[in-house]
């Protein structure tokens, strides 16, 4: 068995980049993968040095679903390994620091939602499956334009699985989420963006500039505290009424105007220069 390391993590100038490994199986998920991709989570979603984090595959590949060996096993067992694990706890998150989304937010990448740092999907190929699921529990998407795509569950005799079946439809519309669902169909990442599943698709050399260029701006002019408060009013606007929204925000605006990054947000505006805020 190879030592090499099925998820990479690298932090770089607040953005950390983590890759999912196994780039000979265009990254196909295994039970390993989603224990190490949890652990890298929760170390650069606690790592005051990280401001953002971005997601991507190594190879051709993001992740083209389920490994079949761990597939065919559970079509010869009828147990899915997956929904066997134990779900992952966000409590290193510290969730009291931000709006409230307690137990709404679970499944295999829900913990995604409580990490209080932006989560960027790079996605540079093939992704279907519990890949495709992975990619929408980020907070952004950018694709290569000729990448493909497939939610894959009914073509293998399954269900929409990791909570698809709930974002897919507020993401991309009720009509276009069951096409997609039902019929396993491939489509490219160029389709993806004119549905509003990606943020932007573009030629595999662009990548990076759309990926990790959003990233930088992030990490670099942003407030982190900022971030991570909006995150959190986005995900808990799902579950609350308009009335509800409006007065976290007002209670959230309160705590803003007590805390530093306010002034330093005015003065480098002032000063024409890129703001020094504190890591959260």
């Amino acid at each position: 068995m190879s030592d090499e390391k099925i998820i990479l993590s690298e932090t770089r100038d607040g953005v950390t980049t983590i890759t999912l490994n196994r780039p000979d199986r265009l990254n196909a998920w295994t039970r390993e993968m989603a224990g190490d991709m949890h652990a890298a989570m929760t170390a650069a979603g606690t790592d005051p040095d990280t401001r953002v984090i971005v997601i991507t595959g190594a190879g051709k590949g993001f992740c083209a679903g389920v490994d079949m060996a761990g597939l065919q096993t559970t079509a010869a067992t009828g147990v899915s390994a997956s929904r066997s694990e134990p779900h992952p706890s966000a409590a290193a998150f510290q969730d009291d620091r931000w709006p409230e989304i307690g137990e709404d937010y679970r499944g295999r990448f829900g913990y995604f939602y409580h990490i209080p740092k932006p989560i960027i999907a790079r996605i540079n190929g093939a992704c279907a499956g519990i890949g495709l699921s992975l990619v929408l529990h980020c907070d952004m998407r950018y694709a290569n334009e000729a990448a493909n795509f497939s939610t894959a569950f009914a073509a293998r005799g399954l269900i929409a699985e990791h909570g698809l079946a709930w974002i897919l439809p507020r993401m991309i519309g009720e009509g276009n989420a069951l096409e997609l669902l039902l019929s396993a169909r491939k489509f490219s990442g160029r389709e993806a963006a004119e549905m509003g599943m990606v943020n932007a698709a573009v030629p595999m050399d662009q990548l990076d500039d759309r990926a990790l260029g959003m990233a930088r701006l992030l990490a670099t002019q942003v407030s982190p505290r900022s971030m991570a408060v909006i995150k959190r009013q986005v995900r808990a606007g799902h579950h609350q009424t308009f009335g509800e929204s409006l007065a976290l925000a007002d209670a959230e605006m309160d705590k803003s105007l007590g805390n530093p990054d306010i002034k330093e947000g005015v003065r480098s505006y002032v000063d024409r220069r890129s703001p020094n805020f504190v890591s959260i």
